[in-house]
């Protein structure tokens, strides 16, 4: 699995929000995009994931030109903004109702041990609306990495997760990659990018920079 990106360009109302970039993401590996607020990295992995189209270059997803060849990657989950979960349902409920979107369908028991993957307890009767900001990242997490996807885009996964929980998600992420999937992840602490990515990709102004000129 690869993911090839050549010389993209995204112009959003006259400004390049992506501006000729190129690069190949490999799997079995994490990648982090780092960079400030608005560098670009949303707005990146956007692209990768189909919901928006290049202005100019290819995304090429293991030989498939994305937008020409598939309107989608065939086998994708993502945790982009705000995830859109349903506020009446449960945890197991919600994820039921996703089963086999960007993925293999799994089973039951499938469903419960991927909520008890990322801390969320798969009885738990709470409905949606009632759940803390870091439950509800936890359940974001298990949606994107729900039936094994090759390609895994998170941003800022970690996001109102405690010490012990983000322990355990870093755990999740590179058995994930140790299985050969291409991980994509944004995250603004440089210091956790630094511990958890295996290659730093640094944005600015919707370009590749060198890591000192962020």
């Amino acid at each position: 699995m690869n993911i090839e990106i050549k010389h993209v360009t995204k112009v959003i109302k006259k400004t390049k929000v992506i501006d000729n970039v190129n690069f190949t993401f490999e799997g079995g590996k994490i990648y982090g995009l780092s960079g400030k607020n608005g560098c670009g990295k949303t707005m990146l992995m956007r692209l990768i994931s189909g919901l928006i189209y290049p202005t100019d270059g290819e995304i090429v997803i293991d030989g498939k030109i994305l937008g020409k060849d598939c309107s989608f990657p065939e086998s994708i989950g993502l945790l982009i903004e705000n995830p859109a979960f349903l506020d009446e349902y449960t945890a197991y409920e919600n994820l039921k109702m996703l089963n086999g979107i960007g993925g293999k369908k799994i089973d039951k028991e499938g469903i419960a041990q991927l909520l008890n993957s990322v801390g969320l307890d798969p009885l738990d009767n709470r409905k949606y609306y009632k759940f803390s900001l870091g439950m509800r990242q936890r359940l974001g997490i298990a949606a994107a990495i729900m039936g094994e996807p090759d390609i895994i885009l998170l941003d800022e996964p970690i996001n109102a997760i405690d010490a012990e929980g983000v322990s355990d998600i870093r755990d999740l992420i590179r058995g994930l990659r140790d299985e050969g999937r291409v991980i994509i992840i944004a995250c603004h602490d440089k210091e956790e990018m630094e511990y958890m990515a295996d290659e730093i990709i640094y944005l600015k102004s919707g370009k590749i920079v060198k890591g000192d000129e962020v």
